[in-house]
């Protein structure tokens, strides 16, 4: 009998629905997220078991070779979720809302989720705290599902000087805090810590009624995500320390996102001493 990690998935999953989603988080059970970008990913990664699949503007950086994710437009993220959504079966795809497609009013935003949604995504998350929740509930409101996103927030990489650890002071921490329980208490049915200290993660995810999504904010969160092109080893220069290679030691792609899958569920990866903060 095969011991291969893929085996563990079995390829009659049903659809990943936010009810299923919500099933495993009460039941303890670690979610699994990656961002996928096309349709041949898309089913590789839904192949593997992982359960959501993140469009992320994030391609701004590892597609088009640009800087920073702010130059991403509406229009391409739409392209990316219409390519993921088409590849596939069973997996819940998450769009991400660029740059300057929300900000400016909540209305300016459901147009954009609209868009979206009208890809093929079945979630969109937005960055930032605060001034987001308003945003927040009126999507919720008019059932478009949200994620949050805090901590390092990389739309907003030059005001906050780089991509530097966020919420390490206590006054830091306690905004931190107070906008996770805002954006849950406006409705968003999960949010994802970037960069924030383990200890911090983990206190925020014991108070909040809703899962958190990690990367780079240690293994205490009800799930993990990376960036598939970083964990697939194939991104080139300097990575931060919160990601792992997960196609050493196996042969195939599929191998390793696979992999992935059995060691966040087995809260192998993260390792807070290895990869946390």
């Amino acid at each position: 009998m095969s011991s291969h990690p893929q085996d563990s998935h079995h390829t009659t999953r049903k659809p990943i629905t936010l009810h299923r989603l919500r099933e495993l988080y009460a039941s303890g059970e670690k979610l699994t997220m990656l961002t996928c970008y096309d349709a041949t990913f898309a089913r590789v990664l839904d192949d593997a078991g992982v359960e959501m699949l993140l469009v992320g503007d994030s391609l701004g950086m590892v597609l088009q070779g640009k800087s920073s994710t702010v130059p991403v437009t509406l229009d391409e993220m739409a392209y990316h979720v219409r390519s993921v959504a088409a590849g596939n079966k069973t997996a819940w795809v998450i769009g991400d809302m660029p740059f300057a497609s929300y900000q400016q009013s909540p209305s300016q935003a459901m147009q954009s989720a609209a868009v979206l949604m009208q890809a093929g995504a079945q979630m969109v998350k937005l960055e930032g705290g605060g001034w987001t929740a308003e945003t927040v509930h009126f999507l919720t409101e008019r059932g478009v599902p949200v994620c949050g996103h805090l901590g390092l927030t990389p739309q907003s990489v030059h005001a906050l000087g780089g991509y530097r650890i966020q919420g390490k002071t206590d006054e830091a921490a306690s905004v931190l805090r107070q906008h996770a329980k805002e954006l849950s208490d406006a409705g968003a049915a999960m949010i994802v810590f970037e960069l924030i200290p383990s200890v911090l993660a983990a206190e925020i995810t014991r108070l909040l009624p809703i899962p958190t999504i990690g990367i780079g904010a240690g293994v205490d969160c009800s799930g993990q995500v990376l960036v598939l092109h970083d964990m697939l080893g194939i991104t080139r220069g300097r990575l931060p320390r919160f990601v792992k290679n997960f196609m050493q030691g196996y042969a195939s792609i599929d191998e390793g996102v696979a992999a992935y899958v059995v060691e966040v569920k087995s809260e192998q990866f993260p390792d807070n001493a290895t990869h946390g903060y």
